[in-house]
């Protein structure tokens, strides 16, 4: 499994590449999608480009994604987007457009209030386990921990000379994580050496625009498809030579 994750809290600033409004994000996950893509992870955005978890921009976002690709869509809970835990529930429990799944960041508070009522929803609950956090003790004793769709274990080490080994550490605290499947993943210049340790270990994984903006040799991405089937390439590669 591969995920393209298409925006994050990226914004304008961050380039022409990365999509915005739901028109572009369905565009971008189409081509990811075409490109090998088999799950997406999304940010919602207001006109003004922050995050957010109004069902009134989360509906046609949604909306906009499914026209155009039939695979799972998944949305952020991020407390950025939602500071007030019980607002944030509030949120959850207001959507009208629900999506396959939804990030929970277990370091978070309110995370445990959260994956409940996605799960009373029916909405799978992928657990944000963020490395440098507590995030990986507090699941461990999680009532909702047998529930969840997926573990992702975000490693927020942005070096490329440790950011494996950080990777590493974050996958021993996880231990068993329930018997649940992981998806391992970094960021900025951590992103490919997470991606292709994925690889050698077998592990689901993620590429796109909210991870990195560059590919493996420094040039700037042009769109999330490029990254893709730059990820494909790469896991496969690392997965062969392990």
């Amino acid at each position: 499994m591969i995920q393209v994750c298409l925006n994050g809290p990226r914004g304008a600033g961050d380039g022409a590449a990365v999509p915005l409004s739901p028109e572009a994000l369905a565009e971008s996950a189409a081509e990811a999608v075409a490109a090998g893509a088999t799950d997406i992870h999304v940010h919602p955005k207001t006109p003004c480009g922050q995050d957010s978890l109004s069902p009134r921009v989360l509906a046609p976002v949604l909306r906009a994604i499914r026209a155009r690709v039939s695979v799972p869509v998944g949305v952020t809970t991020g407390a950025w987007a939602e500071p007030d835990p019980v607002a944030r529930v509030a949120r959850v429990r207001s959507w009208t457009v629900l999506p396959d799944h939804a990030s929970v960041n277990w370091h978070e508070r309110g995370a445990e209030e959260v994956a409940a009522a996605l799960l009373e929803r029916g909405v799978g609950v992928e657990a944000g386990i963020w490395s440098g956090t507590d995030g990986a003790a507090r699941f461990a004793a999680s009532p909702s921990g047998p529930r969840v769709l997926r573990v992702l274990a975000e490693v927020t080490d942005t070096s490329a000379e440790t950011a494996e080994v950080t990777a590493g550490a974050l996958l021993a605290d996880l231990g068993a994580a329930f018997g649940r499947p992981v998806l391992l993943h970094g960021e900025d210049a951590g992103a490919w050496p997470v991606l292709r340790l994925a690889g050698r270990l077998g592990l689901a994984t993620r590429i796109g625009l909210e991870d990195t903006l560059v590919l493996p040799d420094g040039e700037r991405a042009a769109s999330n498809a490029q990254l893709v089937a730059e990820g494909l390439v790469q896991y496969g590669w690392a997965q062969r030579s392990s």
